[in-house]
Order: structure tokens, then sequence, then C-alpha cells
């Protein structure tokens, strides 16, 4: 088969940062205010009373310590708590598009690719700001890029899953190149107003050149050893949104219309089947996880990414070999594997083995083993 590299990344990163304690200080604003409105309810035990959050709480459960987002006030506002975007006009670019655009740029230039160079735009992320036109053949547009393109949604999974349909239609002749982008406007869904999950997303856009080794130019080359793709059916993570929902008669705003996760139930279910999906797509590659120079996983919560590697490596990887943007950034769904490897990649040299690998709601989990040349 054709040999296939990623020969360039893009990050578009959000202008608004909110930190642990400002997201605190608008929770903990929100639940004073609805258990004042709710009090003779919670006096007759009709309801329970709501209760506040912490940076103690959060740091704790997560290892986050504050997030990028499009829209600071809207979130930070206890009396609407989500962000407040300007509708565009249908012949403006989408605010989806205007992001992933950015990342694109970024990841062209470092492969050196025009657009004319690119054969095909696959766009993933966890929602899309519209059913259609799909919002990869408007990034397309934007870009000037000939061929074909499509959106896709795995969910946090999506960028690996993406990379293997892009490495597909490399060997298979229908493309050259392709550009994969995963704009993940994550505030969108997230609910700001639940104490489980209020802290979990961040906002923010990566791309990724997938193409041709015979075609590279970049100094930046990563061959592509594998690709390995798994799902299994789970309601633990889980977002009821959708184009039937009015039909259902169903209030638009109910809890179920946003993310939601039974979070203990993910942690010991994923930990094992991600060290499991890891390790069987090394051993069928003859590559023994200690070998492994770095792994680029899912950025959801520091005590999972732990422990996956833990299982694969028998002891415990510091910072080095399973590197965390999850402290800055937060959870940013599909983007977030793409964003580790984006920043911690330089220092690698010719040889090394490294596994981007992510896993969500699905589940799904997928994995791309990459050598430098």
């Amino acid at each position: 088969m054709s040999a296939v590299v990623i020969s360039g990344t893009g990050l578009y990163q959000p202008p608004h940062t909110i930190t642990n304690a400002e997201l605190v200080q608008a929770f903990n604003a929100y639940v004073d205010l609805q258990n004042a409105q709710n009090a003779a309810q919670i006096e007759a035990g009709e309801r329970e009373p709501l209760a506040h959050s912490s940076v103690e709480f959060i740091e704790k459960a997560s290892g986050i310590k504050q997030r990028y987002v499009m829209d600071k006030s809207g979130v930070l506002d206890p009396h609407r708590m989500y962000p407040r975007f300007t509708p565009r006009a249908d012949d403006e670019l989408s605010l989806m598009a205007e992001i992933a655009v950015d990342a694109c740029h970024k990841a062209m230039a470092a492969a050196g690719k025009k657009p004319e160079d690119i054969d095909a735009v696959i766009c993933g992320a966890s929602n899309m700001q519209r059913a259609y036109p799909a919002v990869a053949v408007e990034i397309q547009q934007a870009l000037g890029i000939n061929g074909y393109a499509f959106d896709m949604n795995v969910a946090c999974s999506t960028a690996t899953f993406a990379m293997e349909q892009a490495v597909n239609a490399l060997r298979a002749g229908s493309a050259k190149c392709v550009l994969v982008v995963n704009p993940e406007i994550t505030s969108a869904h997230q609910e700001w107003r639940d104490r489980d999950c209020h802290f979990i997303f961040g906002d923010v856009a990566t791309a990724s050149v997938v193409e041709l080794a015979e075609t590279a130019t970049s100094a930046d080359q990563w061959e592509v050893l594998g690709t390995k793709l798994a799902t299994q059916f789970s309601n633990n993570i889980r977002n009821n949104f959708g184009f039937m929902n009015r039909c259902e008669d169903t209030d638009p705003n109910a809890r179920d219309k946003t993310f939601r996760q039974e979070g203990r139930k993910v942690f010991k279910e994923v930990v094992p089947i991600a060290a499991a999906h890891i390790e069987s797509h090394l051993a069928a590659l003859s590559v023994e996880p200690t070998a492994v120079r770095r792994y680029w996983l899912h950025q959801a919560n520091q005590s999972m990414n732990q422990l996956v590697v833990k299982r694969l490596i028998g002891g415990e990887a510091g910072a080095d070999v399973a590197p965390l943007i999850l402290d800055e950034y937060a959870n940013t769904s599909s983007a977030g594997v793409v964003i580790a490897f984006h920043k911690h990649h330089a220092d690698m040299a010719k040889g090394d083995v490294g596994v981007l690998c992510s896993f969500g709601a699905g589940y799904s989990v997928g994995s791309v083993v990459i050598r430098k040349r």
C-alpha cells in the first residue's frame, strides 16, 4: 500500500478564557437564584436544593483549570448560563466554518499545501451547526478547494475516525491529499447549570493534512502505520437534541437536550475498552506498548488517561509519555487528541512511534499509530 503521512496540523484558539474561579462564581450565583426562587418547594420537601460547586471539586474530578470559549458573557451570566451568539445571514460564513477555516489555513501552511493541492475536506465534530448544507462543503468553498467534502459525527472520536476515512480515500486512489478539520463549539451543547458537568467543555478547532507520502514536502511528516476503529452502544453519554424534537412536542430546553453523562459508569467502562483497543492495535502492528514514545489520548479526564496508559505500560506514566492539555483547554471533544499531538510532538526523533487515541460517546474508540519520518 502507498505510504500515508500526517504532514501538518493547525489550531484555532478562541479569544476568551474562563477560569475555574470565574465559572464557580457564576454557577454558585445561579444556584442561589434558583434556590431562592424555589424556596417554598424546598422547604416543603418537594424538591432538593441545588448544591454549590468549587474550584477544588472541579480540579479533583477532572484536572481542568480553565477553558477557552467563543463567548464568555453569556456563560457567566447567572440568569442565562449559556453562550450568546449573533445570528448570521445565509450568505455569511457560519461561525463553525469560520473557526474551521482558521485552523485549516494553519495546517495547510504547516504542510506547505495550497488549495489546489487538496482533494477532499472531512469536517468532524460532536455537533454540527446545521443539518445542511454540510459545513464541510462551506469550508471547502471558503478555502477555494475543488473535489468533495462531507460532515461526520462520532462524538469525541470523530477526529481519529475521520483520519481513517482520509487514509482509506488516499489508499483507494480517490484523493492524494485530504484535509481533516474538527471545529468544536462545545460550549453550545454543554449544560452549564449542572454541577456534575458544568466545567467539562471548552471551544476550539483543529485541522490535519493527511496525504500520500509521495506528495508530502513538509519537514514534519508522520507515517500512518495503521488505524483501528470500534464502537459499542451505550447510553451513558447522550444528547437528545435533534430535528425531531419539535415533532415530539418536547421542551427544547429540557435537560436531555444538552450533554449529559453517567460519569462514574463511563470511567469504569471506557478505561478497559480504550486500553484493550490500543493494546490489540499495537499487537497487530508488532509494536510493544512500552516501545511507544508518546500517547496522545482523548482529553476528557486526567485520571482516566493516566489509568489507560498505566494498563498499557504496566506503571505510572508522566506528561512526557502521555501529555495533557486538559488543564488549559478542558474537554474539546474530537479536537482534544489533535491538540495534544499539535502541541507535544516537536521533541520526538526520527523513528519514534506514537499513538493518537480518542474515546467517547457511542461508545466509540479510534486509534492512529504513527511514526516520525
